[in-house]
């Protein structure tokens, strides 16, 4: 996309605009940051009710195996990922990444076993590259980008809530479950999963029936709209990655510290070890370890520290470590927050590193992450 070529818009555009949304350019599209309340309050009114967030933006992607079996459609998969993808059960989500051959990632995306098929949703930004990626290398399979769908995220203790006032049956989901729920009468697949560090669900609607649905869930008085500001103050409080700021293809899964999310059965060892792009560097890190790991950064002070600050194991900034790859002002905490990549003797929570702001060392806290205790119905 050029920076000439006109933004694209989700199915939600018209309501943004309508709510009074501060609209910015994000990944190409033309997207809410913020409404009147402001990223603050939107902040906060998600941590302690519910938020309802478009994220349209991202690819919806089926995969479906030309033989009809879904175990086919996964075992093609796993070529591109280091995740168990043939032991998720039908309506179950897992989270996964793309690997390129140096073992650093693509793509961060969501994985489901829809019975006959995997709904695979990536990121905005690298949609059309995942696309291309899947259909050159996912041999006996058909993938097919949706275009009439939009994707809505509702998420905060109160969600359920929310949600169950149009369909009863959704408060029964535990965390990672899919199903297919009917909502203003159209048929919706309903996942209970976020970005948010909350309970929550992300619900796939068909575009037409998109700003029905919104309205419905705002007319609650628990719910109100939120900005992308607020969506990633929230998934930095809870420590989930950005992609293209927190990893990407310099960053291998493990320097991630992202290894919870490679599956026994890929693992040395397991029943599918390996097979899949940078496997050799992956496993390599697993069992021996990596030179740098991302962590959590608690600044001392008031003052946030920004994506790309350097770190310094020293106050005069003289020996650089490292730098910063996410950072803002946690509502929640009450205080700034950031993730970064430090050497791993340095990488143990209270360690204490300097932050290059404005020319100034600002003191810096190793800190375990996610800043906040999730809130995941299990």
């Amino acid at each position: 996309m050029t920076d000439h070529a006109p933004l694209l818009t989700t199915p939600l555009h018209a309501l943004h605009v309508s709510l009074g949304a501060r609209m910015v350019p994000f990944a190409g599209y033309d997207m809410p940051v913020q409404y009147a309340a402001g990223v603050l309050k939107e902040h906060l009114h998600t941590r302690t009710k519910a938020g309802l967030f478009d994220v349209s933006h991202m690819g919806q992607v089926l995969v479906t195996a030309q033989s009809g079996a879904v175990a086919d459609a996964a075992l093609a998969l796993e070529k591109l990922v280091p995740v168990d993808i043939l032991g998720l059960k039908e309506g179950r989500q897992r989270y996964g990444f793309f690997t390129d051959e140096n073992g650093g990632i693509l793509d961060d995306l969501m994985i489901t076993n829809r019975g006959d098929h995997l709904l695979v949703v990536v990121n905005a930004a690298c949609k059309t590259a995942d696309m291309a990626h899947m259909q050159a290398h996912l041999s006996g399979c058909s993938v097919t980008l949706i275009e009439d769908r939009a994707l809505i995220a509702l998420q905060g203790p109160a969600a359920e809530t929310v949600l169950a006032s149009l369909a009863p049956e959704v408060a029964a989901m535990k965390f990672m479950d899919v199903r297919d729920v009917t909502l203003v009468g159209a048929a919706c697949i309903v996942s209970r999963s976020g970005y948010s560090g909350e309970d929550g669900y992300e619900i796939s609607v068909p575009a037409n029936k998109a700003e029905e649905l919104a309205r419905a869930l705002l007319a609650h008085e628990d719910c109100e709209a939120i900005g992308l500001g607020a969506r990633d103050s929230l998934r930095l409080e809870a420590g989930l990655c950005l992609y293209g700021n927190d990893i990407d293809t310099t960053t291998s899964p493990i320097e991630a510290s992202l290894e919870w999310a490679i599956q026994k059965a890929r693992k040395a060892g397991g029943d599918r070890e390996g097979g899949f792009p940078g496997a050799a560097r992956i496993l390599g890190e697993l069992a021996s370890g990596t030179a740098r790991r991302r962590v959590g950064l608690k600044p001392d002070g008031k003052a946030p520290v920004r994506s790309h600050a350097k770190l310094f194991a020293d106050a005069e900034g003289k020996n650089e470590i490292g730098e910063v790859t996410s950072g803002t002002f946690g509502p929640s905490v009450e205080g700034p927050v950031a993730m970064g990549y430090v050497p791993t003797d340095f990488a143990s929570a209270g360690t204490q590193v300097f932050a290059e702001v404005r020319g100034k060392y600002l003191p810096v806290t190793v800190a375990a992450l996610p800043f906040i205790t999730p809130t995941y119905k299990r």
